[in-house]
């Protein structure tokens, strides 16, 4: 079997999971940090990219490259439009990842890849814009465990954007264009790579934060890290 490759952004969403599985530092000078741990017959690696869709696109390529993973789990917080039904600390799966920037801006208003006509990526007949799909099977089998363990989780559409939503009314801009659940800025990169190199994707994220009027107060980075990662690892143990 192959390995499961974990990304994240930062050290912080993925540390409770190295931590509990003992996962060791790959000795190498090479992008991204990398760790290796052992779950399940076929091992785990957990890589922190860094933020952004760049440095995931990056990060992700090179680690698809070198170690050939059979799934690609995509993790860590994102902030809940309030129209998406999702409260601080729950858990959410991405069915689709959206670019929420990439296209144009007309005198009525923005719009998508599509408008200008050249897709992000073609592959195998079909023409892929501003949307991606994640892998159907790791998203019904995350979802049905989640079920199962009784926890707080909603399955819909992400939202991936360059600059982070700190107003109520830019989170219903986005929530009413792209009927998405939440925002990150990374998910829609690691989708459209591992689209290119035919690995199933899956991504999910604990809520930190619902998409207001910027107030960190009101934010819990700790708990959404916690959750999603405790339940990362229960689904890699079944794989």
């Amino acid at each position: 079997m192959k390995p499961a490759l974990i990304t994240a952004s930062t050290i912080q969403e993925l540390s409770p999971l190295i931590r509990t599985i003992k996962a060791r530092k790959l000795p190498s000078v090479e992008f991204p940090e990398t760790y290796e741990g052992e779950v399940g017959p076929a091992g785990v690696l957990l890589a922190v990219t860094g933020m952004g869709k760049v440095n995931a696109a990056a990060s992700i390529t090179s680690l698809l490259e070198r170690h050939k993973p059979g799934l690609l789990i995509n993790t860590g917080c994102a902030g809940a439009y309030a129209g998406g039904g999702l409260a601080v600390g729950d858990l959410a799966l991405a069915t689709t990842e959206i670019f929420g920037d990439e296209g144009v801006l007309t005198p009525t208003g923005w719009e998508s890849l599509e408008f200008i006509g050249i897709p992000a990526l073609e592959r195998k007949g079909n023409r892929y814009f501003n949307e991606f799909p994640l892998s159907f099977s790791a998203t019904e089998k995350a979802m049905q465990l989640a079920i199962a363990l009784g926890l707080p989780i909603r399955r819909g559409r992400f939202v991936t954007v360059s600059t982070c939503s700190g107003t109520k009314a830019r989170g219903e801009e986005l929530f009413s264009q792209f009927g998405g659940i939440c925002e990150n800025m990374e998910g829609a990169a690691a989708a459209q790579v591992a689209l290119i190199y035919g690995v199933d994707c899956l991504e999910v994220r604990g809520i930190s934060n619902l998409v207001e009027d910027r107030d960190l107060s009101n934010w819990d980075i700790p708990l959404a890290v916690e959750r999603v990662q405790r339940f990362v690892l229960r689904f890699i143990e079944t794989m």
